[in-house]
C-alpha cells in the first residue's frame, strides 16, 4: 500500500471534520468534505470558510464541498469520518451503498453509542461491511491546530500498513503523529475522557478549586484504564496521548464543549437547558450513559461517572454528587 494520500473524502463538516480537510489539502492532497445539510454546504461553498464551526481559516483550491453522496467518493484513497457518534450509524447507514471497495476510514469522533454500546469503528462496519477502520485521537483542539500551534496526536489500526499511511498523511511540522495497534483503547479513552470533562467543568462552575480539579482528573483516568483494561485495552494506551493527554486538554481547554458544559451546570444551568441551549454536539452526556452501562456489563466500579450520571439523568445536585465522592468508605490508592 502506498503511503501517499492523492484525494481524500471528508464525511463531516463541523470543526473536526474542517480541520482534517484543512490538514490534508496542505499535504497536497485534493479533499472533497461531505455535509447532510446541502443548505450548509452551499454556505462553504460560497464563503470558503467554515465561518460556523472553525471561522478564519480559507478553503484551499483543491478543497470541494458536497452534498452529493453519489459523487464524494469519487476517486477517494481515504475517507474521514468527522460525524459525532450519536449520529454515526444514521449517517454511514446512507452512504454505506456509495462506499468505495478497499478504501480504509479513519475515525475522529469521540463516544459510545447509546443502547448497542460500539465504538466509532464498530459502527462504521456495522453500517459499511468489511472495511478496514482507523481512529485519529489525542490532545486534538481544532483552531490550536488550524493555527498550526504544536500537538501530538495517534492514529490507531489493527492494521500496522494503514496506520502508517495515516500518519504520514496527518503530520506535520506542528502535528506529530504516533502508530497504535490498539484501536479499542484509542477510542474508548477518547470518549470517557469526556464523561471526566463534564465533571471537571462542575468543580470548576462550583469554584471547587485546583485541589479538587486534580483529584478528579487523577482519579478519572483510573476509571478510565479500569474500564480499559476489563475490555482488553493496553494499559500503556491510558498512559498516551489518547489516554492522559487528551484528558488533560479536555479539562482544562476553555473552549471544550464537555468542559464548558459542566461548568455551567456547575453554575445552575439545568442539564437540559446546557444541551438545548448548545449549538454544538456535547458528546460526554449520552456517553455518560453509554459509560455507565458498560461498567455494569463488566462490574467496573465508576464512582466518578456514575456521579456525573446522577447529576445530568437523575436530577441530583452538584455539591450532593461531590459530597457522595467526598464520603464514600476509605480505601487504599
Amino acid at each position: 500500500m502506498s503511503n501517499s494520500i492523492s484525494h481524500a473524502t471528508i464525511i463531516g463538516d463541523g470543526a473536526m471534520g474542517t480541520l482534517c480537510a484543512l490538514l490534508l489539502s496542505r499535504q497536497g492532497a485534493a479533499v472533497t468534505m461531505w455535509g447532510r445539510s446541502a443548505e450548509h454546504v452551499a454556505t462553504l461553498d460560497r464563503d470558503r470558510e467554515n465561518r460556523r464551526y472553525l471561522p478564519g481559516h480559507s478553503f484551499p483550491e483543491s478543497f470541494r464541498v458536497e452534498s452529493d453522496a453519489e459523487v464524494v467518493f469519487s476517486g477517494t484513497d481515504l475517507i474521514v469520518s468527522a460525524v459525532p457518534c450519536q449520529y454515526m450509524r444514521a449517517v454511514w447507514t446512507g452512504l454505506a451503498s456509495h462506499v468505495p471497495m478497499g478504501v480504509p476510514i479513519v475515525s475522529v469522533a469521540k463516544g459510545i453509542e447509546v443502547g448497542r454500546l460500539m465504538r466509532p469503528s464498530q459502527i462504521i462496519r456495522d453500517c459499511v461491511g468489511d472495511v478496514t477502520t482507523a481512529c485519529l485521537s489525542g490532545p486534538n483542539i481544532a483552531p490550536e491546530i488550524a493555527n498550526e500551534k504544536p500537538a501530538g496526536g495517534v492514529v490507531a489500526c489493527e492494521d500496522v500498513e494503514v496506520a502508517e499511511r495515516i500518519q504520514i498523511a496527518f503530520a506535520t511540522s506542528y502535528l506529530r503523529i504516533y502508530t497504535s495497534r490498539d484501536i479499542l483503547g484509542v477510542e474508548l479513552a477518547g470518549a470517557v475522557k469526556n464523561v471526566i470533562a463534564i465533571a471537571a467543568g462542575i468543580a470548576d462552575g462550583m469554584g471547587a478549586g485546583d485541589n479538587a480539579k486534580a483529584s478528579l482528573v487523577t482519579r478519572g483516568l483510573v476509571e478510565i484504564t479500569r474500564l480499559g483494561l476489563a475490555l482488553g485495552a493496553s494499559a500503556d494506551t491510558f498512559r498516551g496521548l489518547a489516554g492522559v493527554g487528551d484528558l488533560i486538554t479536555t479539562c482544562v481547554s476553555k473552549i471544550g464543549r464537555n468542559r464548558s458544559a459542566g461548568e455551567r451546570i456547575g453554575q445552575g444551568t439545568s442539564p437540559d437547558e446546557v444541551v438545548a441551549t448548545t449549538p454544538s454536539v456535547i458528546e460526554g452526556i449520552p456517553t455518560t450513559q453509554s459509560v455507565l452501562d458498560l461498567a455494569r456489563q463488566h462490574g467496573v466500579n465508576m464512582p466518578i461517572v456514575a456521579a456525573v450520571g446522577s447529576v445530568l439523568f437523575d436530577g441530583c445536585s452538584p455539591s450532593v454528587a461531590i459530597d457522595g465522592l467526598m464520603t464514600r468508605r476509605l480505601h487504599g490508592e
